[in-house]
């Protein structure tokens, strides 16, 4: 009844515009939308994940043969810190085991470029975003230099990851302040920064024993598959690295030499050469004698002369 009233139902425009009508919308490039969807994976996170959702979300991912790197200058100062696959989904999960709730990086202003069968992703303002909630609410941006490289396939996995921290902050909601302006032990509390250069210390605490543990993990991998001690697994892997050591350089493999191949000679040759050869041989041995015959054979002439 009432659409007979008004009459047809008008068409409204669509919220966002398509790509047949008005303007394109913003194109986003696949580097940057694996960080979206890395964004919002970390979004799924509950206190319930265990070891098994780090590990799937890392090889979603990262390459197999990934390596993450953090960069940071702290009070004793500037540091650096190089992991590599096995150990990337304990510093993700470092992250939330040190307190935090949230985590997305924000991008601005990045650049792409190809470089051989790699896709890299170069974004001098990047934001790693962490929300906390104990001891109070706090939301920490740390800003810096992001360098990824992804693999060009159809996964577009990240192969290195690279972030230099430059500098941080750490936000409060003013209604805190205000809550506590009359309690200067809490004030006192509350200046007091939760992170250093914007990680906490769960996290770099696990950094610096990844420093000690990645030249471990060939030791740790020998004794995991062949259940061998510590003492003998770090036996075998020093033999093996002296044996590479002593052993001579391999030489290049040198190509296999091209044999010449003998022209076949045709029936006519053949024969012209047969006859030739027999006839130079018959004339050696007719002349062999008469080269083979000396003075000393000859007939004296007056024994000649005497018999006529």
């Amino acid at each position: 009844m009432l659409d007979r009233d008004l009459g047809p139902t008008p068409s409204y425009p669509p919220t966002y515009p398509e790509p047949s009508i008005g303007r394109h919308t913003p194109y986003m490039s696949q580097p940057e939308y694996r960080i979206y969807q890395l964004n919002k994976r970390l979004q799924n996170w509950t206190e319930e994940c265990d070891n098994l959702w780090w590990d799937s979300f890392t090889a979603e991912f990262f390459e197999d043969d990934a390596v993450l790197t953090v960069a940071c200058c702290l009070e004793d100062g500037p540091k650096r810190y190089t992991i590599g696959r096995t150990l990337i989904p304990r510093y993700f999960r470092s992250i939330f085991d040190g307190g935090a709730t949230d985590l997305y990086f924000n991008l601005k202003h990045s650049k792409e470029s190809f470089h051989g069968n790699l896709v890299i992703l170069d974004c001098d303002l990047c934001s790693m975003v962490t929300l906390h909630s104990k001891p109070i609410f706090t939301k920490v941006c740390t800003e810096g230099r992001l360098y990824l490289e992804f693999t060009f396939d159809d996964l577009m996995r990240i192969k290195n990851w690279h972030f230099n921290i430059r500098q941080n902050r750490e936000l409060l909601s003013r209604s805190i302040l205000a809550t506590h302006a009359q309690d200067p032990p809490m004030l006192e509390q509350l200046s007091n920064s939760i992170t250093r250069s914007g990680l906490s210390n769960f996290t770099l605490n696990y950094l610096r024993l990844c420093v000690i543990l990645e030249p471990m993990q060939e030791l740790m991998s020998r004794h995991k598959t062949y259940n061998l001690s510590p003492r003998d697994c770090l036996k075998t892997c020093l033999f093996q690295k002296w044996q590479r050591m002593v052993a001579p350089p391999a030489e290049p493999v040198r190509p296999p030499t091209a044999k010449r191949r003998k022209r076949k000679q045709s029936g006519g040759n053949v024969a012209s050469v047969g006859a030739s050869s027999t006839s130079g041989g018959g004339s050696k041995r007719k002349s062999s004698p008469a080269t083979g015959f000396s003075l000393s054979t000859q007939v004296p002439v007056s024994i000649l002369l005497q018999t006529c």
